[in-house]
């Protein structure tokens, strides 16, 4: 096991002393997925967007100017670091091509200055789903091509094989900006290309697939409110896939998925339904007694510690403190590492000075 584990499992027994007649191996294994805490990005993927860009914005609406000044590392920095969650924006490419020369380059070019350098290897002339946040505007990104950011945690996890599993929740982008090129929408056939490209890198074994958790249930629901999550001595270097959508993108998942049998990827489903188990709730205070509810019932559920650059800029820790004290096993962030794009000590991290721990 790796030392995020051990250091999982001596924080939990100080907290809860061993019983003598019982082994540690024993009670390490009683350490269920839905038992830690994680810490995990925000559009994961981010590059900052560039100064006279951003500057444009700025004059436009300085609200959304305000709100896209943020940026990530790498996905392998931010694995390193100790982040356990990741989100990523995908964007239906099948031809390639659809978003290629964004418009925000020659935004640049007619304020005087010379575009950064940007997808120098066209990978955005490469068939397939595309990763960045919004079209003609925030379209820096780390890894432009979903396999190819697919395969960089796939590669990260090869080297550091017995890892906490790592949750990344996907959102299906296809929403409509004016004066922006319109992107291909989220059909049944785009929804399921996802879960095609997820398998196309990701074996079965690498996987918590709802099958996996439904086990030998009638459903999901069933499975998680009785008989819990996987323990994590199972599921070490795996990784869980969240669809984080609602209403119609959600019912055409389903619709190929029914039940979720056969989908890589678990749904943002309301409780109540067949496939309800990972709950997203986005907003920790207002969502307080919602979000403490679920997790007692059995629930998995992630929230926000910050959003639009909003806390940062106030040094507002009040609504990650809500977060840890709800319960939420997945806490996403822009600011594991305080922002280098406008002053602030603003920093998300547990009070071990790590990024997963028991909750308590």
């Amino acid at each position: 096991m790796d030392k995020a584990f051990f250091f999982l499992f001596f924080v939990l027994i100080s907290i809860y002393p061993i019983n003598p007649s019982v082994s540690p191996e024993d009670f390490a294994k009683s350490i269920r997925l839905n038992d830690i805490q994680v810490i995990g990005s925000h559009n994961s993927y981010k590059i900052a967007i560039e100064r006279p860009l951003l500057d444009y914005l700025f004059k436009r609406d300085s609200a959304t100017g305000r709100s896209l000044q943020y940026e990530h590392p790498p996905l392998t920095e931010q694995l390193d670091l100790g982040l356990r969650s990741l989100e990523l924006d995908v964007y239906y490419d099948p031809k390639g091509g659809h978003y290629s020369n964004p418009a925000g380059l020659d935004i640049v070019r007619k304020s005087g200055n010379t575009p950064l350098p940007f997808d120098l290897n066209e990978r955005l002339n490469v068939p397939g789903l595309k990763v960045f946040h919004v079209q003609e505007v925030d379209f820096r990104s780390n890894q432009l091509l979903f396999k190819d950011a697919l395969s960089e945690l796939k590669a990260w996890s090869d080297k550091n094989a017995n890892h906490t599993p790592i949750i990344v929740t996907i959102n299906a982008k296809d929403g409509e900006i004016p004066n922006t090129r319109k992107p291909l929408v989220f059909d049944t056939d785009a929804l399921k290309s996802i879960d095609s490209e997820i398998r196309s890198i990701f074996p079965e074994g690498k996987l918590v697939t709802p099958d996996l958790v439904r086990g030998n249930r009638n459903t999901l629901e069933d499975a998680v409110l009785n008989d819990g999550w996987p323990e994590l001595s199972n599921i070490e270097g795996k990784f869980l896939f969240v669809l984080d959508e609602v209403g119609e993108k959600l019912e055409r998942y389903l619709q190929v998925f029914p039940k979720l049998k056969g989908a890589a990827m678990f749904v943002n489903q309301t409780e109540g339904n067949p496939e309800a188990a990972f709950r997203i709730c986005n907003d920790p205070i207002a969502d307080f007694n919602k979000i403490k509810e679920l997790v007692t019932l059995g629930y998995m559920v992630r929230t926000r510690s910050d959003a639009d650059t909003q806390e940062a800029r106030t040094i507002d820790y009040s609504k990650f403190e809500k977060a840890k004290a709800s319960g939420a096993q997945v806490i996403t962030t822009d600011y594991y590492l305080p922002s280098k794009l406008f002053e602030s000590d603003y920093k998300v991290i547990f009070e071990n000075g790590t990024y997963e721990r028991i909750k308590k």
